[in-house]
């Protein structure tokens, strides 16, 4: 699934299973447009919502994934406000909710609710064409999301009854379809490739830097600017033309909803015209607004003059990547651009100019994200066999801990993961406590966030108790960013230590063995060019250490004197519990809250789906009939009939739909009916007169002694001849009557009535005449002298196996030749 700001759109790939192991095919599903219309009685979704834009602007609602897990006061929604046709609201939670009038009603749904409706959407298509319930997705996001922003995404998956297998970073997603298909990679002890994606979709500019070997990609930086995209650049033409009208036509658009948005549709079509046209291009409305005719122009030398600043945006993010990586433009293999906004020929002067090279654009801009994703789908599936290929992300921000430190009577914090750091990756901190004690993570760079909040969550460790002397405890923390992008403490444990005597041989126990197991396993992909990092805390009053390692590593003291051996020690672990405290958390209690609502909702439009096919059905058989009544329907309509049809048809408005389809159908099936019996009843008459005529030549050649048939007993040829006689008596009668009959009265013989005589007919007479002849078998004294003496002069069959041990004459190659050396098209006829 393709999820993102850029042209508020998703697309999805359904993998089909085919009979080979390998990647089946990838069908695009024709859901592609974010965009949800609520009306009186069931929602639009995708292309059907796209055309109420204006007609019901109110209540149409699009561009809203910018909105999720973003509190209703974030001056981001502050600003975004003024521009949507809809409206929006604060929840209860302090979140930003949209409100519309569904069902006749006023209703506030969540960003988690909305987006869950496409992608109910697009798991319906994806059922529909694979003809089997769909669980498992993977999902794209922005590159830049947030963990806030990306635990909305993941409560929307769940809303829609879908399982996220990982939500995949767009620039990530566009490498990975880039690579995979890739013959000619350097092998995995060689310098890698390092390739650019630059990504400028309708309202977000992404770059990444990935090196490249034989089956692994690895991101080595990303840049990003959140709101630099294709609808700024429409924005400009908006504004001008805004300017321009109200100054020639004296008309305040922005005060006109719907007049608006009809001027920025037009400015869009205006903006993809000059990416291909250097030249005037006009831009007209007709009724545009209190019925005035608009008009103007635009030149693509005039538009770029008007968007030198956003132009000049476009190489920031270029040179901030590759400082990031600490590369030169000499590095860089190629530079593959993806996303609408990328057409733009300004957009690809500049980066190329910037690089020094031609831009590459083997992707396909627009479905490069999506496949990526169908890709990652099909190697984390079981049911596909895929090129093994592994994939090492990056952490966006940098991510830190803080923690009250009872050594330093304060706060204290440290940076977990630097930015770039690579991911999904584990880390284990140790700390000492005697005590329960509060992790807050959050981002340390906020200057660098396009989100007002740094802080991600805080998480309590909880049943912290002290040694049995009174000593602090050893307490052991894994941090990771999971697959998804998203920072957790995923596990707590407390390291308990039994002294012994050196005499003494301590007990051994599976439970120090089966916890470092456990710790590995738990470890999430953490990758062996990653140092082991440490990183001290302070150690006054009561000593107190934390420590970062790979889980599985061995544990460092620190700060602590080498001691004696006085006793041997021997260490156990209890795993501890620990509670978390999101940031803009959606309890378990509202999800199903939402869940249920959101499957009370798609039968509420199934069931609209199906009074409107009914409805829809009703129109068609009406205007069905209502021409073939007046063309080859016409001599099978009695008077009664003819005046009651049309008019019950006209007062169908007023009526239970269904039940005008019953009625109607009442009244026209007898007409199609008879129609059918005129157009199918000669030629079963034909046939069945073709068949007596048949069996009458046999009994005529049967009487007379012909050879062919003197072989039939007398009785038996009786039965066929009465039965024919019959048939013949009853296909006259028939016809008789239905020459007298009206066309517009239901026929006296039907065409089934016609098979089914003919069908006995057969039966009876078929097994007699068909019976073969007797085979006459030869004297005794020629049948011994023909096995004796065998075929004369090679004629007549080969002896078999059986006559050659009776003493035939052996088998010669000139008497018989082998299957595989006869010409090809006799092996085709023996087949």
């Amino acid at each position: 699934v393709r999820f993102g700001p850029r042209h508020y759109g998703f697309r999805t790939y359904l993998l089909q299973i085919g009979r080979t192991r390998g990647l089946g095919q990838i069908e695009r599903a024709k859901a592609r447009v974010a965009c949800i219309s609520f009306g009186p009685k069931n929602r639009s979704i995708g292309a059907a919502a796209k055309s109420q834009v204006i007609s019901n602007a109110k209540n149409t609602v699009q561009g809203f994934k910018r909105f999720h897990g973003r509190a209703f006061s974030d001056p981001f929604v502050e600003a975004e406000k003024c521009n949507l046709a809809y409206d929006i609201v604060q929840l209860p939670t302090g979140l930003t909710g949209i409100k519309v009038k569904y069902m006749e009603e006023e209703r506030n749904f969540t960003m988690e609710q909305v987006t869950a409706m496409l992608l109910s959407k697009l798991k319906e298509t994806a059922e529909s064409v694979l003809k089997k319930p769909v669980v498992d997705c993977v999902v794209s996001v922005p590159c830049f999301y947030t963990d806030a922003e990306r635990r909305s995404v993941m409560d929307a998956t769940q809303i829609a009854g879908l399982n996220c297998l990982r939500l995949m970073n767009e620039t990530t997603a566009v490498a990975l379809a880039y690579g995979i298909y890739k013959q000619d990679l350097p092998a995995l002890e060689e310098k890698p490739r390092n390739v650019v994606f630059i990504d400028m979709g309708h309202s977000s500019y992404q770059v990444s830097v990935c090196a490249f070997n034989r089956g692994k990609l690895k991101v080595l930086a990303t840049a990003f600017d959140t709101t630099l995209g294709g609808r700024k650049f429409d924005e400009v033409l908006v504004n001008h033309f805004c300017e321009e009208f109200g100054k020639k036509y004296k008309l305040d658009i922005k005060s006109k909803i719907r007049a608006l948005l009809r001027l920025s549709q037009e400015c869009e079509k205006l903006k993809k015209l000059m990416s291909a046209n250097a030249s005037d291009l006009p831009l007209s409305i007709e009724c545009f607004m209190n019925d005035v005719d608009v008009s103007g122009t635009m030149n693509r030398g005039k538009f770029l003059e008007m968007c030198d600043g956003l132009l000049a945006r476009v190489e920031p993010p270029l040179r901030s990547v590759l400082e990031q990586a600490k590369l030169k433009k000499e590095d860089i293999y190629a530079v593959e651009i993806v996303g609408g906004a990328t057409r733009i020929p300004a957009v690809k002067e500049k980066i190329s100019r910037f690089f020094g090279k031609e831009l590459s654009t083997t992707l396909n801009a627009d479905e490069a994200v999506t496949r990526g994703c169908a890709l990652q789908c099909a190697i984390l599936s079981p049911a596909f066999k895929v090129r093994e290929f592994s994939i090492t992300d990056v952490v966006p921000y940098p991510i830190s801990l803080r923690w009250n430190s009872p050594a330093e009577e304060g706060l204290s914090d440290c940076e977990v993961f630097t930015k770039n750091h690579s991911a999904p990756f584990s880390k284990v901190l140790t700390f000492y406590r005697k005590e329960p004690f509060t992790l807050e993570a959050y981002y340390s760079s906020p200057q660098d966030l396009p989100y007002p909040d740094p802080a991600i969550a805080q998480f309590l460790v909880q049943k912290v108790t002290p040694q049995s002397d009174g000593s602090s405890s050893k307490v052991k923390v894994k941090v990771r960013v999971n697959v998804h992008g998203i920072f957790s403490v995923s596990s707590a444990s407390l390291v308990e230590v039994l002294k012994f005597e050196e005499n003494e041989e301590p007990m051994e126990t599976d439970q120090n063995a089966k916890e470092e197991e456990k710790m590995q396993v738990d470890q999430e992909e953490p990758h062996a060019e990653e140092q082991q990092q440490q990183t001290p805390a302070e150690n006054k009053a009561e000593s107190e250490e934390m420590e970062t390692s790979q889980a599985g590593s061995k544990d460092k003291k620190m700060d602590q004197p080498p001691q004696a051996k006085k006793a041997k020690v021997k260490t156990s672990t209890v795993d501890l519990p620990i509670e978390n405290q999101l940031l803009w958390q959606i309890d378990r209690e509202m999800l199903n809250l939402y869940i249920e609502n959101e499957g009370k909702m798609i039968m509420q439009d199934k069931l609209e789906k199906e009074r409107n096919d009914a409805k829809n059905a009703v129109e068609e058989y009406v205007y069905e009939m209502r021409d073939k009544l007046s063309g080859e329907y016409e001599k099978f309509v009695s008077e009664d009939v003819s005046m009651c049809l049309p008019t019950r048809c006209l007062l169908g408005a007023a009526l239970n739909v269904l039940s005008i389809l019953s009625y109607v159908k009442n009244l026209g099936q007898p007409i199609k009916m008879r129609f059918q019996e005129s157009e199918e009843r000669p030629k079963l008459f034909e046939e069945l007169g073709k068949q007596i005529q048949q069996y009458m030549k046999v009994i005529s050649s049967f009487k007379n002694k012909e050879d062919q048939y003197d072989h039939l007993d007398a009785a038996d040829m009786l039965k066929v001849e009465k039965s024919t006689n019959e048939a013949m008596e009853w296909m006259n009668n028939r016809l008789n009557l239905q020459s007298k009959q009206s066309l517009t009265v239901d026929p006296v013989v039907k065409a089934k009535e016609i098979e089914a005589k003919m069908k006995e007919l057969m039966s009876i007479c078929s097994p007699i005449i068909s019976k073969p002849k007797p085979k006459v078998e030869p004297p005794k004294e020629e049948q011994k002298n023909a096995e004796q003496n065998g075929p004369v002069d090679g004629q007549g069959d080969s002896p078999g196996p059986q006559a050659a041990e009776q003493g035939g004459a052996p088998l010669t190659n000139a008497m018989c030749c082998s299957w595989e050396n006869r010409p090809l098209h006799q092996q085709q006829v023996d087949n």
